[in-house]
Formats: structure tokens, sequence, C-alpha cells
């Protein structure tokens, strides 16, 4: 049975005034002429019966001492419970205030704004619930920013692919066109060079004013 329970259901003794009221009697002139053995046992009745009250109260004194011991640990305890929830509570809420205070990585990147995200996200994206919802309108704008500049990211890998091929022909067609200027300039000297030879190995024919008289 548990403790208060026990308490609850203690009956506690009668008190002992009628007894003791009783032996006060037999001690009284009324009873002076009363015979001696019978008084005796009278009296010894009425003590035995003192002694039975007695044990009863010690008993009953015992059982609301451990109620009352069980009470106060049960009270300690709920005590300590509330402590400890209090505790947790205290804990919880500081805990709750760090995440609102936390700067978290996504507040230093540049976003689409609201109004170019409507317009441009995907209509999945952007539909009347995740409008509603503005935990999950940050989750699909930083989505949409992701997808966004991966696909620009490819872009630009692209880009500058072209960029290296066209950098690549530039650089042969200059090399292909420094070789040509080259081999003209070859040719031009070996040409000039042979028409000096021709020069020097063909003599002039005179003209008819360098003719002699007849």
């Amino acid at each position: 049975m548990h403790t208060n329970d026990r308490a609850l259901g203690t009956v506690l003794p009668p008190s002992p005034d009628d007894v003791l009221n009783k032996l006060r009697d037999l001690v009284s002139t009324a009873y002076l002429q009363q015979d001696t053995a019978a008084m005796h046992i009278r009296a010894m009745a009425l003590i035995g019966r003192l002694k039975s009250l007695y044990r009863a109260a010690n008993t009953a004194t015992r059982v609301n001492k451990e109620a009352t011991a069980g009470a106060r640990q049960e009270m300690d305890q709920s005590h300590l419970n509330l402590q400890n929830l209090l505790y947790e509570k205290r804990h919880l809420e500081r805990e709750i205030e760090k995440c609102r205070q936390f700067a978290s990585i996504y507040q230093d990147i540049p976003l689409y704004t609201l109004e170019e995200f409507k317009r441009v996200a995907p209509e999945e994206a952007r539909g009347e619930d995740v409008l509603s919802d503005e935990h999950q309108l940050m989750l699909n704008r930083l989505s949409f920013e992701l997808a966004e500049r991966q696909r620009l990211d490819l872009k630009k890998k692209e880009l500058l692919q072209q960029k290296e091929e066209l950098l690549k022909e530039s650089k042969t067609k200059s090399t292909t066109l420094d070789s040509v200027k080259v081999q003209i300039d070859l040719l031009m000297k070996t040409a000039s060079d042979i028409q000096k030879k021709v020069d020097e190995l063909v003599q002039p024919i005179p003209g008819p004013a360098n003719e002699p008289p007849t």
C-alpha cells in the first residue's frame, strides 16, 4: 500500500482519558468499602487496557512518521523534478535564443530578389503553398540559387573552353602567317640576288646614238 494511502487508512487509538478516569475512581473514597481483590483485578484490567492503548498510540505514531517521511520524500522528489524541468526549460530557452541569433552563411549569399525569384524560378518552386511558408520559401530560393550558379558555372566553363580553342586557332594562324611572311621575304631576297647576278652577266645593248659614223 502507498505510504499516503496507509496514512489515510490509519485509525488513531481511542483517548486514554476514560481509562485514566476509571483508575482515579478506584482510589477515590467511593471505592474504600469495595473488595480489595476485586479492586486489584479491576485495576490490573484497566492498566492492561492502558498499556494496549499506549502500544496502539506508539504504532499509530510510527505509521504516521513513516507516512510523513514518505510524503516528504515524494515532495522532495517532486521539487527535484520541478527544478530539473525548470533547468531544462532555461536550457531550451537559451538554445532557442542562440538559434535565433545564429548568423547562417546563407545570409551573406547574394540571392535573386523575391520578385526575380517569382519571375524566373520554376512554377513548382514558387507556388502559393511555398510563398506562404517562409522557411520553405527560403529553402527553395537557396536551391534555385544553387541550380542557377551551377548552370552559369557550366556556361562559364564552356565559354572558357571556346576561348582556349579560339586562342589556339589564332596562335596557329599567327604562326602560319609569320611563316608565310618569312618565306615571302626569303623569296624576295632570292629574287633580288638573282636580279643582281643577271645584271652583272648581261651587258646592256648599245643604242643608235652609240654607233660609230660610216
